[in-house]
């Protein structure tokens, strides 16, 4: 919850029984007073966790004085110089965001160009694939009839010499006269 007080904004939350609260400027982000105000109920929690175990809700029940916990100053403090250059970077950062929008504009410029360009190489590549498939059909042909005549020189004589042979066994066989 979050309370106005002129150009003050007190943020509160409550969590194991134990009130968490912060005073930003007005013009603070309330999300970011919300979510130092959950660190610092976490890392309490967690240091109290560590220093009484699980009876350390007990051990705040019972305090009786008002600075018994101040040895967690300095955690909280850091916490704080966290949050704190958290702010000044966003301020900062608004003027790096803007170089970088430009910086982003102009690069992607650039890639529609180069993507432009690739088009037409693309282009320019699909006709050279188109000639490729057809000197490759060519080439297959080619292939096919090499094959052809190289089987035809390795057996063709074999063939031949079968085929004299045969013909003189039939001659002799059945007395044929020429």
């Amino acid at each position: 919850m979050s309370v106005v007080s002129g150009d003050r904004v007190f943020s509160f939350m409550t969590r194991d029984n134990l009130c968490f609260i912060t005073q930003t400027e007005s013009k603070y982000s309330k999300r970011l007073a919300f979510q130092y105000l959950d660190d610092i109920a976490d890392v309490l929690t967690e240091e109290l966790t560590k220093e009484f175990g699980n009876q350390w809700r007990g051990e705040v029940d019972q305090t009786a004085r008002p600075f018994r916990f101040i040895q967690y100053d300095p955690i909280i403090q850091r916490k704080q110089r966290e949050y704190r250059d958290i702010t000044q970077q966003q301020q900062g950062s608004k003027s790096r965001l803007n170089e970088d929008l430009t910086e982003i504009q102009s690069i992607m410029r650039k890639n529609i160009d180069e993507i432009l360009n690739r088009g037409e190489k693309l282009d320019h590549v699909s006709s050279i694939s188109d000639e490729l498939k057809k000197k490759s059909k060519d080439f297959k042909w080619g292939t096919k009839k090499l094959t052809l005549q190289a089987q035809l020189q390795q057996f063709g004589p074999m063939i031949v010499g079968m085929a004299i042979v045969l013909i003189v066994i039939y001659v002799k066989i059945f007395h044929i006269g020429f």
